[in-house]
């Protein structure tokens, strides 16, 4: 099986704050319901929490960092699921499952293993 990285875009909310309860359960199922296809998963922090970090010039040049997220946006990346999937289609599918698909975004990459 091949494996994909299903990246979320939701709201940028604190998902463990009480109103996000009934959408954290739909999570929670999901993962239960693909516990066999699922290698990996996590739930990040606001964007509030980000620190952008860039190198100016090339290695070793200055490092400048930025707190706070790259860009304002409706969406932000807010977790991912390392999923193992027969192919693109099958990925697509079970990301379809995902509930950020239902109102926000997943996109859904493969993942180049190492040999």
């Amino acid at each position: 099986m091949a494996q994909y990285l299903a990246l979320t875009y939701t709201a940028d909310v604190d998902w463990w704050a009480p109103e996000q309860a009934e959408e954290l359960a739909e999570y929670r199922r999901f993962g239960v319901e693909y516990a066999d296809r699922v290698k990996a998963s996590a739930v990040l922090h606001p964007t509030a929490t980000a620190t952008v970090v860039r190198v100016e010039g090339a290695r070793g040049g200055p490092v400048v960092t930025t707190d706070g997220p790259y860009a304002e946006t409706k969406e932000a990346l807010t977790g991912y699921y390392l999923i193992e999937a027969d192919d693109l289609e099958d990925a697509v599918r079970i990301a379809a499952e995902i509930p950020a698909a239902w109102g926000g975004a997943v996109e859904v990459r493969p993942v180049i293993v190492a040999k």
